[in-house]
């Protein structure tokens, strides 16, 4: 892994981030803090982002490239939009993480460390946080509406013996 602090020369990136969706809700100043909070990582193909079971507060934000994720050694997902976010969870519980993340090809990331978000006061602290939560919570709503989608295409498929 390579990983530089983000404003370093980095400006390319920086406006390709400002694109995200994920990042509407930002303010530029917002957007600024994250930025100073965060770290370009990239990876070659194969290499960990992260061990199943492993603990830290980063989560990540795919800039380019795709992300695999594995439970047990078997892929759950693959993301591969810019914005994607992952490894949201374990940073926010502070548990160990659920799955590992490979990098599939070159992929690079952006990498922000939420412990900084906690360490902010007053109205800093609230207005962050309040924007950070909010995107969690809408990628985890959509995760569970997919995976309810799945979930009721295979109940459909079932047999039912009585």
């Amino acid at each position: 892994m390579q990983e530089t602090d983000f404003l370093r020369g980095n400006q390319r990136v920086l406006k390709d981030i400002r694109k995200f969706e994920i990042f509407e809700p930002f303010q530029e100043d917002e957007l600024q803090h994250l930025m100073s909070m965060s770290k370009i990582r990239k990876y070659n193909a194969g290499e960990t982002i992260f061990e199943q079971g492993s603990s830290d507060t980063w989560l990540y934000f795919v800039v380019y490239g795709k992300v695999r994720l594995m439970k047990d050694e078997k892929p759950v997902a693959l993301l591969q939009r810019r914005g994607d976010i992952f490894g949201e969870m374990g940073a926010l519980e502070c548990a160990p993480r659920s799955a590992a993340a490979v990098a599939v090809g070159e992929t690079v990331c952006l990498a922000t460390d939420i412990y900084y978000i906690e360490q902010l006061t007053g109205t800093d602290k609230l207005a962050f946080g309040y924007v950070i939560f909010r995107v969690f919570a809408s990628v985890l709503a959509d995760r569970l509406r997919a995976t309810t989608e799945q979930l009721m295409e295979f109940k459909g498929r079932s047999i039912k013996i009585w």
